[in-house]
């Protein structure tokens, strides 16, 4: 497929406006499913679910992801459960229950599963494992598959991190991409059929006059959260590095209205972690604030901590950053911080942290104070890797 060209803000088209405009030969005959939530609305919010619908198309079934079909879920293990959409009268069958892919019984019903995920451009937003796995499964099926593809909100020219190794692999990592993959969702899905070498019909319905360089804001989009702590696409420029601090007992920000734009703790000195990070504060400041969750940790309790404010995105990496403020933590405060205990998602004895990581070796690395920079060194040969190999994947020019 070739790349498609960019052009003017009121000449963008998500792939779900494109497909009713040149709808496939399958679109009209075949039966369909459907894989969303309620982020999946076109332009002019309209949900993607009612746009199949009014088009005549056989839409037959529905698939939510984490956080269910209305987005309503909170983090981590918190489940859905299958249920009948009250509006449309078809079933949803969750893939974050008990499973997290189709199971074969719900795939019968289908000849088509559309996806249409609004995802956030880190490798541990579930969203694209949860994609790979519908190819994976779609592939043992027989089943098409075509996403309708949506921007990266924090652009696709950007990437950061390390690649997950094989024995890290898990629900938040489970594909060889770096935090920050720089990858659409219709390009992952590409990504991902060639990687795990399956044999998956795969249409990606492509954006019109989308550039890798541009950044949601850039589009005339209005921002629907795809999650409860995703309020604004601003939240997922720091999102690739402010996840990790799941695994550890400093506070996210998550019982606030500004989740991943807060951390703190009611044990963290301001002054000394501030000290500490001073020089790994380029494109960014941190304003001392004291917040008090709602919920999650320290749930009603005051919290010394910071509200991240990005001064200069190009120069800001979220990933590095998010590694720094670790590395501060151990080296300031190792009497009171420390690593959560398993277990995380699926996983009964790896450390929630490193599974986020997506490798032990880099958390005990930041435990010994190691500086940033040698620890991005490590990773640099296989970022180099990923970068030509993405290449082959992209849809979109720069």
């Amino acid at each position: 497929m070739s790349r498609t060209s960019p052009g003017r803000k009121e000449d963008f088209c998500l792939g779900c406006d494109t497909l009713p405009e040149s709808p496939p030969d399958w679109f009209r005959s075949a039966r369909l499913g459907l894989l969303a939530n309620q982020a999946s609305v076109n332009k002019a919010l309209k949900s993607v679910k009612k746009l199949i619908l009014e088009s005549g198309a056989n839409l037959t079934r529905l698939f939510s992801p984490q956080h269910g079909f209305y987005s309503e879920k909170q983090a981590n293990m918190i489940e859905s459960s299958d249920f009948r959409d009250p509006e449309s009268g078809l079933p949803v069958v969750s893939l974050y229950s008990e499973s997290r892919e189709p199971a074969a019984e719900a795939l019968e019903s289908i000849d088509v599963l559309l996806i249409d995920l609004q995802d956030v451009g880190t490798r541990v937003y579930t969203y694209t494992t949860t994609i790979g796995l519908c190819i994976e499964a779609c592939a043992r099926t027989g089943k098409r598959v075509a996403v309708l593809d949506r921007p990266n909100p924090i652009n696709g020219m950007e990437i950061e991190g390390n690649l997950v190794e094989p024995d890290f692999r898990s629900f938040v990592g489970r594909y060889p991409v770096p935090m920050r993959h720089g990858l659409t969702a219709g390009e992952f899905a590409r990504f991902v059929r060639a990687t795990a070498a399956v044999d998956c019909d795969l249409d990606v319905i492509t954006m019109k006059g989308w550039s890798r360089r541009q950044s949601f804001n850039e589009l005339g989009l209005h921002w629907v959260y795809p999650s409860p702590n995703m309020p604004g696409w601003q939240t997922a420029l720091l999102y690739p590095g402010m996840v990790l601090l799941e695994g550890t007992n400093i506070s996210e920000g998550r019982g606030t209205t500004m989740p991943f734009e807060l951390f703190g703790a009611p044990f963290l000195d301001r002054e000394r972690l501030l000290s500490e990070l001073k020089y790994d504060l380029e494109g960014v400041t941190l304003r001392p604030v004291t917040f008090e969750p709602a919920f999650d940790k320290y749930t009603g309790r005051p919290c010394s901590g910071f509200q991240i404010h990005i001064t200069d995105r190009d120069a800001f990496k979220p990933y590095r950053f998010g590694l720094a403020v670790l590395r501060a933590f151990c080296v300031t405060h190792s009497d009171d911080f420390r690593w959560l205990d398993p277990p995380y998602e699926y996983e009964m004895e790896k450390l929630p942290i490193d599974i986020l990581i997506g490798s032990a070796a880099i958390r005990k690395k930041i435990e010994q104070g190691e500086k940033i920079g040698a620890v991005q060194s490590d990773w640099k040969t296989d970022l180099d890797n990923y970068r030509q190999v993405r290449e082959s994947f992209m849809l979109y020019p720069e």
